[in-house]
C-alpha cells in the first residue's frame, strides 16, 4: 500500500487488465470520498510506481476517468478530481448502487424515483409515436410475462417490454437514460426477484399499458405506467426500510 500525503492510496495491480484495475481503484476512491473534489492525483510516474504497472496503463485509466467525469486533465498541470455529482453522467449509477458489496440505499431510492417519473413520460411519448411494429413486440413481451412464473425470468421479460416502449418513444435522450437505469438494475436482478414480483407478476397491467400505447391513448399510457411502476417502487421502498432498520440494529 502506498501513501501520498495524508491519503492512503492504492494497491499494486496483480490482474491482467492493468488499466481497468487502475481505473477501478481510483474511481472507488473518488466515489467513496477518499479523494475529494479538487484534490490532485499523483503524477503519472508516481501512479505507475504505486500500482506497479506501466505508464501507458495509467494513461489509459486516466483517460477513462476523465471521460467518466471523475477527473480533469489539463496540459502541464496535475490531474485533479472533479465533483462527480455535477460533472459525471448516469453511467456511474451501477458503481454507486452497490459499493463494497452493500447497496447504497440513498442511490437505490434515487433510481426508483427516476424510474417511476421517467417511465410515465416514456409511456406517454410512446403512445404518440407508436408504429405498426410496436404492437406485436409489446404483445409478445406481455405473452412472456403471462406465461412465466420464475421471478428472474419475469424481470427479463419486463425489461424487454420496456425496451419496446422506449423504442416506440423514439427519443435518444430517454433511450440513453433507460440504458443507464437498466445497467444499474441488472446486476441486482436476482436479489430483487422476490420483491419485484409485485410488479412483474402483473401481466394484466402490462397488457393494459400495451393496449394504451397501441391505441395512442397518451393519458391512459401514462396513468397505467405510473400504476405499474408504483407497485415495484412501493415494494422496494418497504424492503429498503426493513433493511435499513436491520443495519441500524446491527450497528447498536
Amino acid at each position: 500500500m502506498v501513501a501520498y500525503g495524508r491519503v492512503v492510496m492504492f494497491e499494486p495491480i496483480t490482474r491482467k487488465s492493468a488499466s481497468g484495475e487502475v481505473y477501478d481503484q481510483i474511481a472507488a476512491r473518488v466515489l467513496g470520498g477518499d479523494l475529494a473534489a479538487g484534490a490532485s492525483l499523483p503524477s503519472e510516474r508516481h501512479l505507475a510506481e504505486a500500482f506497479g504497472v506501466s505508464r501507458p496503463a495509467v494513461r489509459e485509466a486516466i483517460s477513462r476517468l476523465a471521460h467518466a467525469g471523475l477527473v480533469e486533465v489539463r496540459q502541464g498541470e496535475a490531474t485533479s478530481v472533479r465533483d462527480f455529482r455535477t460533472q459525471a453522467g448516469p453511467e456511474l449509477l451501477p458503481r454507486l448502487l452497490v459499493r463494497d458489496g452493500l447497496p447504497d440505499w440513498d442511490v437505490v431510492r434515487s433510481v426508483l424515483e427516476a424510474r417511476q417519473l421517467i417511465g410515465r413520460q416514456v409511456a406517454r411519448l410512446a403512445a404518440t409515436r407508436a408504429t405498426d411494429e410496436t404492437e406485436p413486440r409489446l404483445r409478445e413481451s406481455v405473452a412472456r410475462l403471462a406465461a412465466g412464473d420464475d421471478p428472474v425470468t419475469l424481470q427479463v421479460a419486463a425489461l424487454e417490454f420496456w425496451e419496446h416502449v422506449v423504442d416506440a418513444a423514439d427519443s435518444l435522450a430517454f433511450r440513453l437514460i433507460f440504458n443507464s437505469l437498466r445497467n444499474a438494475y441488472e446486476p441486482a436482478m436476482t436479489a430483487m426477484a422476490g420483491v419485484l414480483i409485485a410488479e412483474v407478476g402483473r401481466a394484466d397491467l402490462y397488457e393494459r399499458l400495451a393496449g394504451a400505447v397501441v391505441a395512442r391513448d397518451e393519458d391512459g399510457a401514462e396513468r397505467t405506467a405510473g400504476e405499474l411502476l408504483n407497485l415495484g417502487t412501493s415494494a422496494l421502498t418497504t424492503a429498503i426500510e426493513h433493511a435499513e432498520h436491520g443495519d441500524a440494529r446491527n450497528r447498536t
